[in-house]
């Protein structure tokens, strides 16, 4: 039954990557526009981690995490499926050097994007510990 769980949120994180593209666009198309490139990528990290939390949190409504062990196996699941997307589809879909890809890892340049990884890892994990 447990794997079942499991399999169920692997499922619902194909949604995750549409939430990322929505929030990149509405960063590239609107507010981007208006500020320097470092900061536009520092609010994107956080709106992006609003709409995940939104997205996660509707999640366990849904289907309630019987343990901490499961949470964070369903977030460590969504952080694999993460990198993975994100290396992949922007190297072999956009073109984007893997050097360009690996700066957005870089915390001493202000690059926040391993905040929105630590935060889908978690989430699960935070939602179930709120949830009554």
């Amino acid at each position: 039954m447990e794997e079942i769980m499991i399999w169920k949120y692997a499922i619902a994180w194909l949604p995750m990557p549409l939430i990322g593209i929505i929030n990149g666009s509405i960063r590239q198309f609107g507010y981007g526009k208006f500020m320097s490139e470092l900061t536009a990528h520092q609010i994107s990290t956080f709106t992006g981690m609003i709409l995940f939390g939104f997205y996660v949190w509707f999640l366990s409504r849904l289907w309630r995490v019987k343990s901490s062990i499961q949470a964070l196996l369903i977030g460590g699941i969504w952080l694999s499926l993460t990198v993975a997307f994100e290396f992949m589809f922007g190297h072999y879909v956009m073109g984007n050097p893997w050097s360009r890809l690996l700066q957005d890892y870089n915390l001493l340049e202000g690059r926040l994007w391993v905040l929105v990884l630590i935060w889908i890892t978690i989430a699960p994990l935070v939602f179930k510990a709120r949830r009554p």
